[in-house]
């Protein structure tokens, strides 16, 4: 397994993490995704582990705190061998305090995790979203107090727009509280808006960022063809309302373009379309999920080999779109290029 720098951090992280959506299995969305309980949890875990997967992300309202208690339960004994990233913020009921990021929510979030996972630090703690009603003083005041109390390693966010990403950044170097160091954001061959504002951000400001979603809300799996039913057994007929929507067009033009990259590599779509991740700039670890054994087997081959230029660009072309205002024309205008270089190379307009 390779390990990579999580941003500007010294923090090294696998490239492939683990996530634990699909443990607990309570809830429609959760419930949806998954089941694993603490038995089943530990003998991924082991598999994790042989294959150098040490980073296992989860969240508060995953499973309304059960995905928690289970990845738990799973590591216990082994604490000192993995790296657990847990997040919150989002609503967790309807009181007035069970949303947000306020320096009571936070203090709570943390404590609770702390004592689901059977804890007493996290190795990094993110915002599973922005605040606007908290202020960010506050926010990075408290998520400081915190890590001198030793309960929270490194900081971090998830979902968060460019401007309010720097803004946070910002604020920290004026008070002096610790920077985050990733944003946990969703990235695919069929959903690159990533690449517009957010990773030339993470560049700048050594912001790693930790995909989520890698296969495009369960999209790029390889069983959803043109012209063809939504498998009976997708998990898309209870979760699709909830994910990052997708063109049919645009999606089946991808899958297309993995079919000969798959054809040319012997790979499955799964593996490619996770490798043409860890190959784009920003990128920490992608990570990735599993409700069994084989699904995370067959992730596992993603690494430890690399698509090539050619078929990089492949894969680049049939994924590309025209990017929205200020992004597009200018980065195609040789005035502008000049002065603001492309992080990567612009996709053709479609």
């Amino acid at each position: 397994m390779e390990y990579r720098r999580l941003g500007a951090s010294g923090l090294m992280v696998p490239a492939l993490s683990f996530g634990a959506g699909t443990f607990g299995g309570r809830g429609p969305l959760f419930g949806a995704w998954g089941d694993t309980d603490a038995q089943q949890a530990r003998r991924l875990v082991d598999i994790c582990l042989d294959a150098g997967i040490t980073m296992f992300d989860t969240a508060d309202v995953y499973s309304e705190g059960a995905s928690e208690e289970v990845l738990g339960k799973a590591i216990a004994g082994r604490r000192d061998r993995v790296i657990i990233s847990t997040k919150a913020g989002l609503p967790l009921g309807d009181g007035p305090n069970d949303a947000g990021t306020s320096r009571s929510r936070l203090i709570a979030a943390c404590e609770n995790a702390l004592r689901r996972l059977g804890t007493d630090y996290l190795d990094l703690f993110q915002l599973h979203g922005f605040d606007a009603g908290t202020p960010i003083e506050e926010v990075l005041s408290t998520l400081d107090d915190l890590q001198r109390a030793g309960k929270v390693r490194y900081t971090g966010i998830s979902n968060f727009s460019g401007w309010q990403a720097m803004k946070s950044l910002a604020v920290a170097d004026r008070h002096g509280h610790p920077r985050y160091v990733a944003h946990q954001v969703y990235y695919s061959l069929i959903g690159r808006d990533y690449e517009w504002e957010l990773m030339p951000l993470g560049l700048d400001q050594g912001l790693g960022a930790l995909v989520w979603s890698p296969l495009g809300w369960g999209r790029l799996t390889g069983k959803i063809r043109r012209g063809r039913p939504l498998p009976a057994d997708s998990r898309l007929h209870a979760t699709a309302d909830y994910g990052p929507p997708v063109e049919d067009e645009h999606l089946y033009r991808v899958v297309d373009a993995l079919d000969e990259v798959a054809q040319e590599t012997g790979r499955s779509i799964p593996q490619i379309a996770i490798n043409w991740l860890l190959q784009r700039p920003t990128v920490s670890s992608v990570i990735i999920g599993a409700r069994n054994e084989e699904q995370l087997r067959q992730n596992l081959g993603a690494v430890g080999w690399a698509l090539t230029p050619e078929q990089m660009a492949k894969l680049d072309a049939a994924s590309g779109r025209t990017a929205p205002y200020p992004y597009f024309p200018y980065e195609r205008q040789e005035g502008f290029a000049r002065l603001n270089p492309p992080v990567v190379a612009p996709s053709p307009a479609r």
